[in-house]
């Protein structure tokens, strides 16, 4: 990263620089979440509803392979954000070579086992009935692609800490629009079915990893390395897997997730309720994307001010961060519920789903506003390299509350109670990160506060 991005993330407004790396990383997400959403329109009108289901199924155990890059991806970059506010450049260069080494050990390893087992893997997670031979045939050819994809996670977050977040937009719309533009070949023109969805998924992935491949190889990027970089050390290893363990809990707990809920709403109303939280779960990752983008913005910014030892800035990065994430919340909580039956009738025509699916969106999406609040706060602590309040305050919300919640609360209100467990653990986690954010502020931010 060159002298003057680097002073640009210690020296710009916070309000100016925030909104410089925000914008291109909604962008991206929404360009991401555009692709996970049009992909499940072709889908399922072009295969057929089951077809949703089936992807919801794969989705947890690839996601969750893949997040692997994530994780070291964001783990590592939160290293390297802070080793180049305090000027420590070689430090930078061996956390990026190691993470590119782990992330080729750990997603090859699982890989294989994942493909070994897979007749026990899919109806573990809700593949099931007439979801099973769909879900089979995507899983498989997907799971070739997941290294591929879990390098590209990997380099994004990367790209994005060296201060290039236009690159980083780039690197996630390449694959998104390669998907859309293969989903059109491979279903529509020569009717693959499911073989043509899931080729088109592993070769999407394969773009992505060409772009950032040649960004690394290019003037564009600062962190050129060399053969000694991809040697692992361990105290780099150590930092990279105790901060990337925030963002694995979190995928950990989001597959997990998924298993439950497709099994709790199988149970339920069978394929029909599996595929009405497939679409809810498209909306969840397309609506949001606004705040997910300000988050991704907000990392960076706060992760090298935090190293510059420049706590007043990091105190205002919290606050605008907060201020802007609620109010695109708002917006985003606003459209949800005014239009919640015209959004589910883009992704299929069956009557019962699309009867089933607008009142579950209206009760998932309950208390979007507050949302921001809590993404933030997690990935404030993240950003500064504290691991377990991270880490704590990632589960809080879809796994320690969540979970207990789809389990109780069903015995009383049957399937309603499942999607009345989405708000609710919102609201509790919501509150504790108010709480940790508040004292953490009061501690370390500022008795420290210089400029």
């Amino acid at each position: 990263m060159s002298k003057a991005v680097s002073q640009d993330l210690g020296t710009q407004p916070i309000g100016k620089l925030l909104i410089k790396q925000a914008v291109p990383a909604s962008i991206g997400i929404l360009v991401m979440s555009l692709n996970i959403l049009v992909d499940t329109i072709f889908v399922g009108n072009w295969i057929g509803p089951n077809a949703i289901a089936a992807i919801n199924v794969v989705l947890p155990v690839s996601f969750f392979i893949a997040a692997l890059g994530m994780a070291i991806g964001i783990g590592g970059s939160s290293i390297i954000s802070r080793a180049l506010g305090a000027d420590n450049r070689e430090k930078a260069l061996t956390t990026f070579g190691n993470q590119i080494t782990l992330t080729l050990l750990l997603t090859v390893s699982l890989v294989i086992p994942g493909l070994l087992f897979v007749d026990s893997i899919i109806p573990a997670f809700g593949g099931k009935g007439a979801i099973f031979e769909p879900a089979k045939i995507y899983y498989v050819i997907v799971l070739y692609g997941i290294p591929f994809l879990a390098l590209c996670m990997m380099g994004n977050t990367v790209i994005r800490a060296e201060g290039k977040p236009k690159f980083a937009m780039y690197a996630m719309m390449i694959p998104s629009v390669g998907n859309l533009l293969l989903d059109y070949i491979f279903i529509k023109i020569l009717g693959y079915g499911m073989h043509g969805a899931a080729w088109a998924t592993t070769g999407s992935y394969i773009l992505c990893l060409a772009f950032i491949f040649w960004f690394f190889l290019s003037k564009n990027s600062e962190l050129k390395i060399t053969d000694c970089f991809y040697k692992l050390k361990l105290p780099i290893v150590k930092e990279i897997s105790s901060l990337g363990l925030v963002t694995l809990a979190r995928q950990a707990v989001v597959s997990v997730t998924y298993l439950l809920m497709n099994n709790i709403l199988f149970d339920f109303g069978g394929e029909t309720s599996v595929t009405a939280y497939a679409i809810v779960g498209r909306m969840i990752m397309f609506a949001l994307f606004p705040v997910y983008g300000i988050t991704q913005g907000f990392l960076p910014i706060a992760g090298f001010n935090y190293g510059a030892e420049k706590y007043k800035r990091v105190r205002e990065t919290i606050m605008t961060a907060i201020k802007y994430g609620i109010a695109l919340a708002c917006i985003v909580f606003a459209l949800l519920m005014l239009f919640p039956e015209a959004i589910t009738s883009l992704f299929t025509t069956d009557s019962e789903v699309l009867e089933k699916t607008p009142p579950a969106m209206r009760w998932v999406f309950a208390v979007t506003p507050i949302i921001g609040i809590q993404l933030i706060g997690a990935a404030y602590f993240q950003a500064i390299g504290k691991a377990k309040p991270a880490l704590l305050l990632t589960l809080l919300r879809q796994g320690i509350f969540f979970i207990p919640l789809i389990f109780i609360l069903p015995k009383f209100y049957g399937e309603l109670g499942v999607w009345m467990s989405f708000p609710i653990s919102d609201v509790i986690a919501t509150l504790v990160t108010v709480y940790f954010l508040h004292r953490e502020v009061k501690l370390n931010l500022l008795p420290k506060e210089i400029d």
